[in-house]
């Protein structure tokens, strides 16, 4: 069993969260960071930051805080982001397009491989990142081919869960779906589901407790 397995995920989000304001560091000299500081960067308390990187090891020195580059590092082999990662989308619309030509993606090591749509009017069309939108029925083929490890979807939502059993099926061990549907797959295989409607409700929720002026 993996050693982190125990750990929430909410911590492990958190992570990602504190590599950001590290990342900014590394020009710096010395790049040296409280947890108040880092704490405040991410806006969450200092006592939670250091509690989150606690179930990962000892880091820093207590009164001086830590090494951003060590730290850093450190992160990311935690979270596996020390290596370049393959990905495929399925579903070219306006976010399919968005999110396979967003350089964050590739500068965080995240390399899309593959862009698939069931629409043949766009099979065989070049998008500007250079990837050639192929037909679905080529789903199987190519994550095989081109040993794709994680299936971003942005299809509509009918669509979903049949395109995440075909990644699934193809040998995909990781779905991202923006889909607005929950998709199902084993327990082997790791899903993410973002609806960003949810993120709305969530604002609109702490709007209405906002007394009106």
């Amino acid at each position: 069993m993996c050693k982190y397995s125990k750990i929430p995920s909410p911590a492990i989000e958190r992570l990602a969260l504190y590599s950001r304001p590290l990342e900014a560091l590394l020009g710096s000299a010395p790049p040296v960071i409280s947890s108040e500081k880092l704490a405040k960067l991410c806006g969450v308390s200092p006592a939670q930051v250091r509690k989150d990187l606690a179930y990962f090891g000892e880091f820093g020195v207590r009164g001086v805080g830590y090494d951003a580059r060590a730290l850093l590092r450190e992160i990311k082999k935690i979270l596996a982001t020390d290596r370049e990662w393959t990905l495929c989308i399925v579903g070219i619309g306006n976010l399919g397009s968005a999110l396979v030509e967003n350089e964050n993606f590739r500068i965080r090591g995240y390399k899309f491989v593959a862009a698939f749509d069931a629409d043949a009017k766009k099979a065989g069309k070049t998008l500007p990142c250079g990837l050639v939108i192929e037909p679905a029925t080529r789903i199987r083929e190519l994550v095989r081919l081109l040993r794709i490890q994680i299936g971003v979807i942005t299809t509509p939502l009918y669509e979903a869960q049949r395109v995440a059993d075909l990644l699934k099926d193809a040998g995909v061990k990781a779905i991202l779906n923006f889909a607005s549907t929950q998709v199902r797959a084993p327990e082997y295989c790791v899903v993410e589901n973002v609806d960003f409607t949810v993120k709305i409700e969530n604002l609109a929720y702490h709007l209405g407790k906002i007394p009106l002026s």
